[in-house]
């Protein structure tokens, strides 16, 4: 029996591409870093936590997804209360959000009992994390790599989900615009080089930007956000998206790697990153808005947890703590909302076809 071949190792494979097809977008280079089967980041392992990369709001503490089942409660019956509907969320992360929004859910008998999830996940490694989780949920649940086709009022939630998806890095110039590609040097060696580029397909000339200014855009987080806002236009529901990001026009090139909650060389070791950029909520903004979705207006996630109860929810956890869970309870509350920790740079929009 032959020998399986072996694969050649990612870095190896992003060169050949280039030395076959040219110069490679930074867009191209970001899914096959972080979605490559074989040594894509979020495909080979758990990056979540202090033992990895970066920290989620729902890995802080339980009362994050709690309070996002408490805004799913109010989302359910502003559409009506309807007896089933599907709850979906992307990139569902280790399944934490979504077990604490459960224990929350179970709370409205109606809503559970006709409750179906589903959880949108590529990473063979967090679904494997996110059904041990989920293990004991309160209704069926299941997993896609893509959304399904489905007929229920459907509510979503997207945290943390849209600042990984491709970013487009361009220059403005004196006879048009540059694109960031990666190229290979001395055969080995990834760079970084701008060539000449029209502007994604869709979107509108930047307003009063002057030659040598760097920008972002993103057809794939609008294009995820339109796929979002046709499935509500055609079944009812709302949508919920929290991510880092801003709001007002912004110059610059936000993107960066993330490795042991740290800034590294996004062309070192590709796959051993997480790739990530600001969101723009304006843009998402538009793909909501583009099929006539009701918008909630852009707030911080300090406004947001402080409406839905986060205070009055750390007290009642904190009646029944030791010294211990107190201090750790108001450090979770600090990491959630404080400005200087995710409090003002987490924005979110929530979206309804109630009206």
């Amino acid at each position: 029996m032959p020998t399986p071949k072996a694969i050649p190792s990612l870095k190896q494979r992003i060169i050949e591409e280039i030395s076959q097809n040219g110069p490679m977008p930074l867009s191209r280079y970001m899914n096959l870093c972080l979605g490559d089967p074989h040594e894509g980041y979020y495909m080979t392992r758990d990056p979540f936590g202090m033992a990895g990369d970066f920290t989620t709001a729902p890995e802080v503490s339980q009362m994050f997804g709690e309070l996002i089942g408490i805004w799913a409660i109010e989302a359910w019956k502003a559409i009506g209360a309807p007896t089933k509907t599907r709850l979906v969320e992307f990139g569902p992360g280790r399944g934490t959000l979504m077990a604490d929004c459960l224990r929350s859910l179970s709370l409205e008998p109606k809503l559970i009992s006709g409750l179906e999830v589903q959880m949108i996940e590529m990473s063979p490694t967090l679904v494997a994390a996110q059904q041990k989780r989920l293990v004991d949920a309160p209704c069926p649940v299941s997993w896609h790599g893509t959304l399904p086709d489905c007929s229920l009022p459907t509510l979503m939630i997207a945290n943390e989900f849209f600042d990984a998806l491709p970013v487009h890095i361009l220059t403005k110039t004196e006879t048009g615009y540059a694109q960031r590609h990666i190229t290979a040097q001395d055969d080995d060696t990834l760079v970084f080089a701008d060539i000449p580029a029209s502007l994604p397909t869709g979107f509108p000339e930047p307003d009063h930007i002057q030659t040598g200014t760097v920008f972002e855009l993103s057809p794939e987080r609008y294009q995820y956000a339109q796929t979002m806002a046709a499935t509500l236009k055609a079944n009812t529901g709302a949508a919920l998206i929290i991510d880092y990001g801003f709001e007002q026009p912004k110059t610059g090139a936000t993107f960066q790697a993330l490795q042991a909650h740290q800034p590294v060389d996004p062309l070192e070791n590709p796959g051993s990153a997480d790739l990530t950029s600001l969101v723009d909520f304006t843009s998402v903004r538009h793909a909501f808005t583009d099929h006539q979705i009701t918008l909630s207006p852009t707030t911080t996630q300090m406004d947001f947890l402080l409406n839905l109860g986060l205070l009055e929810r750390a007290g009642v956890l904190g009646s029944t703590a030791n010294e211990a869970g107190q201090i750790e309870l108001q450090a979770a509350v600090n990491r959630l909302v404080s400005p200087d920790e995710m409090g003002t740079l987490f924005k979110v929009i929530s979206a309804s076809t109630s009206q």
